[in-house]
């Protein structure tokens, strides 16, 4: 059995997020980060509820949280991790998609769902950073893609 890599940050809150990523409402798509560890892995929380903008067309008779949108949480997620495990980037920054890769798609997500966001780091070069998510709810896995992302200034 391995041992978990040590904690850096317990708990990165929604005002902490939204010093840290320059996303906003109706983009900013994680609540919060736990247990940051110094192996750049970490953990976002999106709580899903019923009045988000895309269940108005996705779908109306019955919403399903879009996985795009799945994807792209899990890219803030690793953007998150990345800004905040690097010491002198905590200041606001770009952070732009490189890639998406492996990407699938394993059950629907429904209001009142919460999803976890388990990311990994999978290699870093410079200010690029690719990583491995598993976006998760009550356990299951229900989304899964490697990311990339580059931060800039």
């Amino acid at each position: 059995m391995t041992e978990e890599s040590p904690i850096k940050f317990e708990l990165v809150d929604i005002n902490a997020i939204l010093q840290t990523l320059p996303h906003r409402f109706p983009m900013l798509l994680i609540d919060r980060v736990i247990n940051i560890r110094a192996d750049y892995s970490g953990i976002g929380i999106k709580n899903v509820t019923f009045n988000e903008p895309a269940f108005q067309g996705h779908f109306p008779e019955r919403p399903v949280y879009p996985g795009v949108m799945m994807i792209e949480a899990m890219a803030q997620t690793a953007g998150v991790i990345g800004i905040k495990s690097v010491e002198g980037t905590e200041k606001p920054r770009a952070v732009y998609f490189l890639t998406i890769d492996k990407c699938k798609f394993r059950k629907p997500v429904l209001p009142g769902d919460t999803i976890e966001y388990h990311m990994r780091s999978l290699g870093r070069r410079k200010s690029m950073w690719w990583f491995h998510g598993d976006a998760k709810v009550n356990g299951q896995v229900v989304a899964e893609a490697d990311v990339g992302a580059m931060l800039t200034d």
